[in-house]
């Protein structure tokens, strides 16, 4: 018996709306903690970050314009219900994360505190959306085909594409930001690459 969990038959309707909406929020959360600290992250969420500390632009609305093109691919690659799911939870995220900021002001936060906090409610946050075949789009749609498909860990994609990113991040941040983001980055794809593995999930 295998135990997938990308088949429609592994949880209920109810178990996969309320998972992905728990994982979103939590992403909501890291993402909330990184703007206040004036940080950013890997992915497309910390492209989208980027172009909102540079332009003045809305975070959530770039995140989610940023995401449209990677939705074809994971429709072609992974199906209709991933992307679907996919869509759904960059959608709840960007609306979290702008809920948050008027729900939950934060003045000040240590940027290693909000960095470390990150990659921890972040990590597991996108370890919620993996094991509901859901994910936070860009380079994790890529991370999740690439270890279904090739056995290439998903935290390991991740870190390889953050790692051009924060190069440049350097370019536009101050340096000490840049450094506590790279941390931040590294707990985050750490959690991922420690605890989503499929042989976990498969079972024979």
């Amino acid at each position: 018996m295998i135990a997938d969990p990308s088949s429609d038959n592994h949880y209920t309707p109810f178990e996969d709306i309320q998972g992905l909406v728990i994982a979103s929020a939590q992403a909501a959360l890291g993402i909330h903690l990184l703007r206040a600290a004036g940080l950013m992250t890997g992915g497309t969420a910390g492209f989208a970050l980027l172009v909102a500390y540079g332009t003045g632009w809305n975070f959530s609305a770039v995140f989610f314009v940023l995401n449209i093109p990677f939705f074809a691919l994971a429709w072609a690659l992974r199906g209709p219900v991933f992307c679907a799911k996919s869509l759904g939870t960059v959608a709840l995220v960007s609306l979290m994360a702008e809920a948050l900021k008027p729900l939950m002001g934060i003045s000040a936060v240590h940027p290693g505190a909000a960095a470390v906090l990150f990659g921890v409610s972040a990590g597991v946050g996108l370890l919620g959306l993996f094991r509901h075949s859901g994910s936070l789009g860009g380079v994790s749609i890529i991370a999740m085909i690439l270890q279904d498909r090739y056995g290439i860990r998903a935290g390991v994609t991740q870190l390889v594409h953050d790692l051009a990113l924060f190069a440049a991040a350097a370019a536009i941040l101050p340096l000490d930001r840049v450094l506590w983001s790279l941390l931040g980055a590294a707990i985050l794809n750490g959690v991922i690459a420690l605890n989503h593995r499929r042989d976990w999930y498969v079972m024979r």
